[in-house]
């Protein structure tokens, strides 16, 4: 077993253990699951926007808090970095949001894009609010910002094929890089 400098993570030589070798690699994603076994629709009892707030920040993968709206990790990220923006607030679209929270959402939509450049060296973002259930909103009661970082080098058959995406960093590694770098 050897660890790599870089990383410090143990990297074990397969080339003793049963099976039979092939071209394809292994992509670990085991935070996946949860998503998987919970099927096409979650079930929810209480809103998940308004339940993290509630609790410690690395539980609930919050990374920022402000005034009216706070930032979080999404559980079931698009990418690795993927930034979820809330107001505290439970309102459903943006034309219900006050002006300050508006206001606070853009800021911290700009901060969490200045963050993700600086830590995940993403060449780009998709950015976007999911009005309703029928517009493709997962919370469709709750108002949430995506802040999708993109990477020339990010798009690949798993979404086409196998319905999967694959994520290289593991979501507590994740939000405590983005938590860290965030200015205070």
């Amino acid at each position: 077993m050897t660890f790599t400098p870089e990383h410090e993570v143990a990297v074990e030589d397969g080339g003793h253990l049963a099976g039979v070798p092939d071209e394809f690699q292994r992509l670990w994603t085991p935070h996946r699951m949860a998503y998987i076994q919970a099927g096409p629709e979650v079930l929810r009892e209480d809103c998940p926007f308004c339940e993290a707030p509630k609790h410690p920040d690395a539980e609930r993968l919050i990374v920022a808090r402000g005034e009216t709206a706070y930032v979080l990790l999404n559980l079931f990220p698009y990418n690795s970095g993927h930034l979820l923006v809330c107001p505290y607030r439970h309102i459903a679209t943006y034309d219900q949001a006050t002006p300050e929270e508006v206001a606070e959402i853009g800021a911290l939509t700009q901060t969490g894009m200045r963050v993700l450049r600086e830590v995940s060296n993403c060449d780009g973002f998709n950015l976007g609010m999911n009005q309703g259930a029928v517009a493709g909103a997962g919370v469709d009661a709750h108002l949430h910002q995506h802040i999708v970082p993109r990477w020339k080098s990010d798009a690949n058959f798993f979404p086409i094929i196998a319905k999967t995406k694959a994520l290289p960093q593991l979501l507590g590694e994740v939000r405590e890089a983005v938590a860290h770098a965030w200015p205070r």
